[in-house]
């Protein structure tokens, strides 16, 4: 990818940054010349998701296995990035979790999983980093999805879960605001190449239905999120906070509140 940003010397930290959109974000920050220092649950994934970004151009890479849901073992995982690195710039909140179902589909314990882990988990990295963060001047981005702001079949457990990620974003945008900490959410579109669409649209003539709702008929790719969080995360963007970002070529304001509902029968086909 081209860089037009430097993030030579900043330190980035992202949570649920071992694979798809967040690993893409992760690889970004790299080519920027940042220190990036990801975890997930899985160390194996952990280990193969620092080398990547190793190799992407990061100035240091460094992670630690942790499960968002745990909040000692987040907070020992910030611990363990700012005795490597120092004050953290940048933090990517990305951890997420998600399958098609209709409600009535749904058992309590798979929407409290979707819930503790986007809500929940995201409580517990706000809070785990804040005394890690640069204060003034550090910028926080939840990975937020378009089921926060548009009703979408089958994912009445990630709408809610989404919803109340950007509520978060908005109440730490005031609560820390007068330290210098700016707080975002980016909402990626249909994203190529990721779990997430591989899920929702198991099939190229699914993955094709999909692309036929985006305006801009094209589905996006990890790079587009990344440019947008190191624009966020730049002096560019340092009188914005508070702010929920679409990237995601106008799918928000077309058909995504029924595109899915057109895959449920491929969905049922790839069982």
């Amino acid at each position: 990818m081209s860089v037009s940003f430097d993030f030579s010397g900043k330190t980035v930290f992202i949570s649920g940054g071992t694979s798809g959109i967040n690993l893409g974000i992760g690889e970004g920050f790299a080519a920027a010349g940042a220190k990036v220092f990801v975890i997930s649950r899985s160390q194996d994934k952990v280990d193969a998701a620092v080398a990547s970004i190793k190799a992407a151009g990061a100035e240091a890479a460094d992670g630690l296995s942790a499960d968002v849901r745990d909040h000692d073992a987040v907070k020992a995982a910030f611990q363990a990035c700012a005795e490597r690195f120092g004050e953290i710039d940048v933090l990517i909140s990305g951890a997420a979790g998600n399958f098609p179902a209709k409600a009535n589909q749904i058992s309590s314990n798979g929407f409290r999983a979707v819930l503790e882990i986007d809500v929940l988990g995201t409580h517990h990295v706000m809070t785990a980093a804040y005394p890690h963060l640069k204060k003034p001047g550090a910028s926080v981005i939840n990975i937020s999805a378009p089921q926060a702001v548009v009703p979408m079949v089958a994912q009445v457990h990630v709408c809610a879960a989404k919803a109340g990620v950007d509520m978060i974003t908005k109440v730490l945008a005031l609560e820390w605001g007068p330290e210098g900490i700016r707080i975002n959410s980016v909402i990626p579109g249909p994203i190529e190449d990721t779990e997430g669409m591989r899920r929702l649209a198991p099939s190229e003539d699914g993955m094709e239905r999909v692309r036929h709702t985006v305006p801009l008929r094209r589905n996006g790719q990890a790079v587009d999120i990344a440019r947008m969080c190191m624009f966020l995360s730049s002096e560019e963007a340092s009188y914005v906070s508070g702010v929920i970002v679409p990237v995601d070529g106008a799918w928000y304001l077309g058909g995504v509140g029924t595109a899915l509902e057109a895959t449920l029968k491929d969905l049922e086909t790839h069982k």
